[in-house]
C-alpha cells in the first residue's frame, strides 16, 4: 500500500475537516438531563467524543460505568485519574431503565480500569450486563472492557454474563506504550484479552488511535497481530489532545489516509472496519456487529 499517508497537513496545524458539531438539540438535552438524574455517566462526556450531538440525538450512548475516575493516568485520555469512589450496587438496575428510556436494541458498556478492586471490578461489570439482559432479553450488549491485567479468569466472568461483543482497545502501537504512560507488560495483558474472548468463541472488536507518532510500518504490523490474536472488528480515529496536561498531536490524518487505512485493515482480513478522524471505539457499533453477524448467520 504505496503513500497511503498524505504529507499533509503540518503537526500542530488542525485542519479544516477537523470540525465537529457542538453538542445540542432537544434529544441530547433530555438525555443528559436523565443521566445526570440516575448519576449515570457516558464515555461520551468523560472523554469529551467529538460525535455526541450524532448519537446522543440518535438515541445512542456508550455507558461508562464503576464511577468516572480511573486508577490509571493514560495521557491520551480525558477521564479523570485518581481514587475512585465506592461501587454503586444498584448501578446495573439504572442502566437497565435509562436503556429502556432510549428504547435501545443494542448498547455499549465501558469501564474506567479498577485497579483498586481485587477482582478489577469483572463482578460489577457481569452484574450489570446481567440486569441489563434480565430487563431487557432481546437487548444486545457490547462490553468495552478494561485490560483485568491480562488475567482470563477476570473476563471470564464478563463474559458469561452474556455479552454479545468483546471489545477491548489496543489504543496505539506497541513502541508508543511507554510514551503514553502505560505498562509495557500491558500490551500483551490486551492480546491475552482479546485472545481469550476469541477462543471462548465471541465476536471480538478492538480500536486504535493515530497522531501519536506511530509509523506507517508499525500500523500495518499492528493490524497483522490484533487479526493474528482473533480480532474481528476493528475502529481507528484520530488523536485528539483532550486537555493541556495530554500529549500533543503528532500528526493529523486526512479522510484520504483514513480511507488508505480502511483498505488496509480490511485487506489484513478484519470482518468491519470504521475509520476516520472523529471514530472512536463505539462508533456505529451496532453497524460494526451487524457486518458480523451478516457474515455468520447463526451468531
Amino acid at each position: 500500500m504505496k503513500a497511503m499517508m498524505s504529507p499533509e497537513p503540518l503537526p500542530g496545524r488542525k485542519p479544516a475537516w477537523l470540525k465537529a458539531r457542538l453538542p445540542g438539540g432537544r434529544a441530547y438535552f433530555a438525555l443528559k438531563s436523565k443521566l445526570q438524574e440516575q448519576g449515570l455517566h457516558t464515555i461520551c462526556q468523560s472523554a469529551r467524543c467529538p460525535n455526541a450531538h450524532e448519537c446522543w440525538n440518535g438515541g445512542q450512548a456508550t455507558f461508562l460505568v464503576m464511577g468516572d475516575v480511573c486508577t490509571r493516568d493514560c495521557r491520551f485520555c480525558a477521564v479523570a485519574g485518581g481514587a475512585p469512589l465506592p461501587l454503586d450496587p444498584d448501578e446495573g438496575r439504572k442502566l437497565a431503565e435509562m436503556a429502556g428510556v432510549m428504547g435501545l436494541n443494542y448498547v455499549v458498556i465501558t469501564s474506567v480500569t479498577r485497579d483498586d478492586l481485587p477482582d478489577q471490578g469483572s463482578g460489577h461489570f457481569a452484574a450489570i450486563v446481567r440486569a441489563l439482559k434480565s430487563a431487557r432479553p432481546q437487548l444486545r450488549v457490547e462490553a468495552l472492557v478494561p485490560d483485568f491485567s491480562g488475567r482470563p479468569e477476570l473476563l471470564d466472568a464478563v463474559l458469561d454474563a452474556g455479552v454479545d461483543v468483546l471489545a477491548h482497545n489496543i489504543e496505539t502501537v506497541s513502541s508508543l506504550y511507554p510514551k503514553v504512560n502505560r505498562r509495557a507488560a500491558a500490551f500483551g495483558d490486551s492480546l491475552r484479552i482479546l485472545e481469550r474472548g476469541r477462543e471462548r468463541g465471541w465476536i471480538t472488536k478492538s480500536g486504535l488511535m493515530v497522531g501519536l507518532g506511530e509509523s506507517e510500518a508499525e500500523i500495518l504490523d499492528l493490524f497483522g497481530v490484533l487479526r493474528g490474536s482473533g480480532v474481528d472488528l476493528l475502529t481507528i480515529g484520530q488523536y485528539l489532545q483532550p486537555d493541556g496536561r495530554s500529549l500533543a498531536v503528532e500528526r493529523y490524518y486526512s479522510p484520504g489516509d483514513f480511507a488508505g487505512l480502511k483498505q488496509a485493515a480490511l485487506e489484513s482480513g478484519f470482518k468491519g472496519v470504521e475509520s476516520g478522524p472523529f471514530v472512536r471505539s463505539s462508533y456505529h457499533a451496532e453497524e460494526l456487529y451487524k457486518t458480523v453477524t451478516r457474515a455468520l448467520p447463526h451468531l
